[in-house]
C-alpha cells in the first residue's frame, strides 16, 4: 500500500473517531510514523483529504446500485437496501464521514459531494417509485416518507455495525420492517 492510500486509510479512520476538525495534520503525520511536512508532499490541505473520502464514498454507494440484478422492482430495492448496508459494513469509516463530516468541506468539493448524494438519493427514490408502479408497494404509499424511513434505517447503522454484522440477518430484519411494517397482523375476517 503506497504511503498516499496510507493517508487515505488514517484519515477515514481519523475523522471518523475524532471528527475533521478534531483531527490535525500532525495526527495523521504520527498515525504514519512520518513527519507532518511528509504528509503535504501527498495533499495540499487536509479539507482534500475530505473530500477524496467523502467522493469514495459517494462512488461506493453508487456503484453498489449500478450491480442490481433482480428481475422485479421489489426484489431491485431490496437488494439496494442490502447493497447500502453492505457498503457502510466494508467501510465504516467512510460510511461516517459521508454521513457527517462531509458537511465541513467548501467549494466546488462540497457542491460535486451534495451532486452525488442527491444523485444517489435520486436512483433510491427510483426505485421505490418503481415498486409501487408494479404493484409490489402499496400505492397509497408517500414517497417522501418511504424514501426517508430506507435512509433513516440504512444511513445509522454505522454507528452500531462492527465486522461482525451479518448484512444479510439485518437486511431480513429491515426488509420485513420496510414492507410488512409493526403493527399486529389482523387474522383473516377480522377488521
Amino acid at each position: 500500500m503506497s504511503t498516499k492510500q496510507r493517508l487515505s486509510t488514517q484519515a477515514a479512520r481519523l475523522f471518523a473517531e475524532r471528527g475533521y476538525h478534531g483531527t490535525s495534520v500532525s495526527d495523521l503525520a504520527a498515525a504514519l510514523g512520518i513527519h507532518k511536512s511528509s504528509v503535504y508532499a501527498h495533499i495540499d490541505t487536509k479539507e482534500d483529504l475530505l473530500a477524496e473520502i467523502s467522493l469514495a464514498g459517494a462512488a461506493a454507494f453508487h456503484a453498489a446500485l449500478d450491480d442490481l440484478r433482480s428481475d422485479t422492482a421489489q426484489g431491485r430495492l431490496r437488494e439496494a437496501l442490502r447493497a447500502h448496508l453492505e457498503v457502510v459494513k466494508q467501510q465504516l469509516h467512510v460510511a461516517t464521514i459521508w454521513l457527517q463530516e462531509w458537511r465541513f468541506l467548501t467549494g466546488g468539493a462540497r457542491e460535486e459531494f451534495v451532486r452525488q448524494r442527491h444523485g444517489y438519493e435520486r436512483r433510491v427514490r427510483k426505485l421505490i417509485e418503481d415498486a409501487i408502479d408494479s404493484g409490489a408497494l402499496r400505492q397509497d404509499l408517500d414517497i417522501r416518507y418511504a424514501v426517508l424511513l430506507f435512509f433513516s434505517l440504512a444511513n445509522w447503522t454505522y454507528t452500531w455495525f462492527d465486522a461482525q454484522t451479518d448484512v444479510d440477518t439485518v437486511t431480513e430484519h429491515y426488509w420485513e420492517l420496510l414492507v410488512g411494517g409493526i403493527g399486529a397482523r389482523q387474522a383473516s375476517g377480522q377488521g
